[in-house]
């Protein structure tokens, strides 16, 4: 049996990059044969036509593609996290991944976090625009020392090995995701590190991988607000605790 890939992509308010983003995700795994590849559109609270262009770009819209490439959820309320949180925990896929949908890491390395976690061992495996060979491209200055910065932060206070922890770019086993996604309690931006931190704590093995990565100027982080989020995220795993799976 063909091994099953879920590309998680959690969206808010997205009906003008929505396409353009699965057109190229279909292009690229009609190029990329092998697993299955499926993709989850995870609406959280969007009251543009996000869901109804989601919609309309499943199989069945044009019987052009095979049945399965493409599923639509939606929750009522925002927040990245709790979209990622749903979509994970309801699938059955055997790797789960995720990425933006402004597609802003090159999707070459697509298989490569998935090889990592299916082939050599690891639970997850993440994109990193920080390390030595990472090439990123059109980043602003303000944004790029918020980002180490933040990184010096972390593992600062939680001695991890990994450096980027908020790239939009990963894959998780399915099994790992059923231990670790109960434990995290942020909705919101901070669920990456969350989870990553909980992750390596706890033994499980994450890979990080250099990546390109091509700043999108449409960006919808408001990045002082996220900044404060992520800092009480931090203080809130420093002061009380690192979870633990039930055994």
């Amino acid at each position: 049996m063909a091994l099953t890939v879920d590309v998680v992509i959690p969206v808010l308010n997205e009906e003008r990059a929505l396409p353009v983003c699965i057109g190229k995700l279909r292009e690229f795994f009609a190029r990329n044969p092998g697993p299955r590849w499926r993709i989850l559109v995870a609406d959280n609270g969007s009251t543009d036509r996000t869901v109804e262009v989601a919609e309309g770009l499943m199989p069945d819209s044009d019987g052009t593609l095979d049945s399965g490439d493409l599923g639509v959820t939606h929750l009522e309320l925002r927040g990245r996290g709790r979209a990622l949180k749903q979509a994970w925990l309801e699938s059955d896929a055997d790797v789960l991944c995720y990425m933006d949908v402004d597609l802003s890491t090159d999707l070459k390395s697509l298989p490569e976090i998935v090889e990592a976690v299916t082939e050599e061992g690891y639970d997850l495996a993440i994109g990193s625009r920080l390390l030595k060979d990472s090439d990123v491209v059109g980043r602003t200055l303000k944004r790029e020392i918020t980002s180490r910065g933040y990184s010096l932060l972390f593992r600062a206070m939680f001695f991890t090995g990994f450096r980027d922890a908020q790239c939009g770019f990963k894959a998780i086993t399915r099994e790992a995701a059923a231990k670790l996604v109960p434990l995290i309690k942020d909705n919101a931006w901070f669920f990456d590190s969350e989870l990553l931190i909980v992750a390596e704590k706890n033994g499980f093995r994450i890979k990080e991988i250099p990546v390109r990565w091509v700043d999108d100027p449409d960006t919808r982080v408001k990045i002082i607000s996220t900044a404060w989020e992520d800092l009480k995220g931090l203080l809130r795993l420093r002061f009380r605790g690192i979870p633990h799976p039930e055994p």
